[in-house]
């Protein structure tokens, strides 16, 4: 049985998403909790797991930097499939509890739903944990007069024993995560996107441009840029492609062949399909 890593604990939305993407695959899939995602990367890497499932980019946070900053130092792991989940965020609390004055939650829920907090519990105490499921834990573990609250999904609730106080508190309804497979082999011989990972020379006048134009002179479309400090010097900097894959097969390794030549170094990352889940 396949072994998939995934940030925990029980009850995150990572672990939501990678029950829904095993279920849409109708793979056999055990399921292993890590505590960091620098973990579930390092475990794929290590061949201790045969895949990690991991967030890569929030719609209204931006991008989940220990992600990119892993994937850009490892010479193994590839990008097997991409998960894109909207993001459902819960108000819930013990039942019984009549006052709300603290509210626990992962920082970027409480960031999500900040008007929503500010409009309705003006005088909470807002504490952030490591997880939506922690603070789930958290609530479930206080009592019915410390009148706390959680920020988390409805699965981490439930799985706790909590209540709905509200439902779909995120400031924007479009909030979603994307997410990806990672394994040490890509598979795929076809797929939606290619990712794209390069380091080139900031001290040059026009660079960037001369990486970008490669990809526009083959009208290569490009559906996402992402820098990285390289962690070398002050000013370098590491560059992130989404490319996709619906042109002749022929031009799009020319492009990223003739990336490679301006490059300092190039990772090619694979092809994958992307998965818009319906929920």
């Amino acid at each position: 049985m396949k072994k998939m890593g995934l940030l925990g604990p029980k009850g995150t939305h990572s672990e939501e998403a990678a029950i829904y993407l095993k279920k849409f695959l109708a793979d056999e899939v055990e399921l292993i909790i890590f505590s960091e995602i620098f973990e579930v990367l390092s475990a794929v890497e290590e061949g201790k797991i045969d895949s990690g499932f991991v967030p890569v980019e929030n719609s209204l946070e931006g991008s989940i930097n220990i992600t990119l900053d892993t994937l850009a130092r490892t010479d193994f792991l590839q990008v097997t499939h991409e998960l894109i989940w909207p993001i459902h965020n819960y108000l819930m609390t013990k039942a019984g509890v009549t006052e709300i004055k603290k509210i626990f939650s992962h920082a970027q829920p409480i960031s999500q739903c900040r008007k929503y907090l500010r409009k309705n519990f003006p005088g909470a105490e807002i504490i952030s944990t490591s997880s939506t499921a922690r603070a789930a834990e958290i609530v479930a573990q206080s009592e019915i007069f410390d009148g706390a609250a959680a920020i988390c999904s409805k699965r981490a609730g439930e799985l706790n024993n909590l209540v709905e106080v509200a439902a779909e508190i995120q400031d924007n309804l479009a909030n979603s995560t994307r997410f990806f497979e990672v394994e040490r082999e890509n598979k795929n011989l076809r797929g939606d996107k290619v990712l794209i990972i390069c380091q080139i020379d900031g001290k040059k006048s026009g660079a960037l441009y001369e990486i970008l134009e490669e990809f526009a002179l083959r009208k290569v479309n490009m559906t996402r840029i992402e820098s990285r400090p390289a962690r070398t010097k002050l000013g370098e900097y590491i560059f992130f492609f989404d490319l996709e894959t619906d042109i002749d097969e022929k031009i799009l390794n020319e492009s990223v062949e003739a990336v490679r030549k301006k490059s300092i170094w190039l990772k090619n990352l694979g092809k994958f399909p992307v998965i818009a889940a319906q929920k």
